[in-house]
């Protein structure tokens, strides 16, 4: 029952009256993700008919659509939400990076409510045009990364070495010892994300967006000064899913970037999997490979890091996990643009239907 409708009942006048037949309850605001995995193909929002029709011959149904500076707005996401699907596909997430890596709310640095209030407005956007996923990242001075390198062929690729890299998001570099001028402590950063969390997170449950939220990329304790405890460790994202303490808060699970962390995540990929799944909080997967666990790795196709992928994805199919996947940082190949993606993502349908039929799901 609403506030509103409780206030009414409790405050009306005790008159005999015939009862009043009981409204029909509204929907659930989550309702279960239909069952199977939802294989994703990542495209910007100017993506040309060609490209989606490239996707459509590849057997994938879903997007996940990047939008630029200044097009994260109602009007814009009803209109990729419609050119998208005139073309049989469906659209599970709209991304733009202003909404995630947000130093201002990480950080507690002047302009953070008005960047909360931005990201209430995004979430109710979102849930008007009619997704109801988003998927948020809390890192206060961006990815890091070195030089580019090569894996298999000499495909250049993203690589991490901890002495060289320095931190990148949405147009700003981030480097030095100390990328703010000083060291936060672990307990600032708790008390911002709790600040942030506690108004977000009602907002969410009011529209019924889900909001699964990625890893620190790397996920070392520490960059330029700043702690990478909250998401870049197991018992972190338990506690912040914790205080969160709302159906409308997940995980969006990385798993090149959980590979990265290696040990110092606290549980492996596969365990982490089985964790979150167990939780009901597991709603968006990143497929993808790395080399080595940090200090230093580069990203590899989707065959040829250190991690098993076909048990990942026996893993995924185990647990019934219903929601988004998608190839994510593909190194190039040779042959042209859609060569890697094509590599990626033929390669991972194929893990799936093999896994469906060796666990006889689906």
């Amino acid at each position: 029952m609403s506030e509103i409708s409780r206030r009414a009942f409790t405050f009306a006048p005790a008159v005999a009256m015939a009862p009043a037949a009981s409204p029909a309850p509204p929907p659930p605001k989550f309702a279960p993700l239909t069952p199977g995995i939802k294989i994703s193909m990542q495209v910007n929002e100017d993506v040309s008919d060609e490209d989606l029709s490239w996707i459509k011959q590849m057997g994938v149904e879903y997007l996940n659509v990047q939008t630029g500076k200044g097009r994260a707005t109602y009007e814009n996401f009803v209109a990729i939400k419609t050119r998208m699907e005139s073309h049989g596909l469906k659209v599970w997430n709209i991304s733009n990076n202003d909404n995630r890596n947000i130093e201002e709310i990480t950080l507690g640095l002047p302009g953070r409510d008005q960047k909360i209030e931005w990201l209430k407005q995004y979430i109710r956007d979102t849930a008007k045009a009619g997704i109801g996923y988003i998927t948020y990242a809390h890192m206060a001075n961006g990815i890091w990364s070195s030089e580019r390198e090569t894996t298999r062929g000499g495909a250049p690729a993203r690589a991490f070495r901890l002495a060289t890299a320095k931190g990148y998001w949405n147009g700003k570099v981030y480097e030095g010892p100390l990328t703010h001028g000083r060291r936060y402590s672990k307990e600032e950063l708790w008390d911002n994300y709790t600040y942030f969390i506690r108004q977000i997170a009602p907002v969410a449950e009011e529209v019924g967006v889900r909001i699964g939220i990625h890893p620190d990329d790397p996920p070392v304790p520490e960059l330029g000064g700043i702690p990478r405890h909250i998401f870049g460790t197991f018992d972190g994202y338990v506690k912040a899913l914790e205080i969160a303490n709302s159906p409308a808060i997940g995980v969006c699970l990385c798993c090149g970037t959980w590979m990265e962390g290696g040990k110092h995540m606290g549980k492996d990929v596969f365990e982490a999997v089985r964790a979150f799944a167990k939780m009901g909080k597991l709603w968006k997967i990143h497929f993808r490979n790395v080399s080595s666990p940090v200090p230093n790795f580069v990203e590899t196709f989707v065959d040829n890091g250190y991690t098993d992928m076909y048990k990942l994805m026996k893993t995924l199919v185990e647990v019934d996990f219903r929601g988004n996947l998608i190839a994510d940082h593909v190194p190039a190949m040779a042959g042209g643009r859609h060569s890697g993606w094509s590599y990626s993502m033929g390669y991972i349908r194929a893990l799936y239907h093999a896994a469906q039929a060796e666990l006889k799901r689906g």
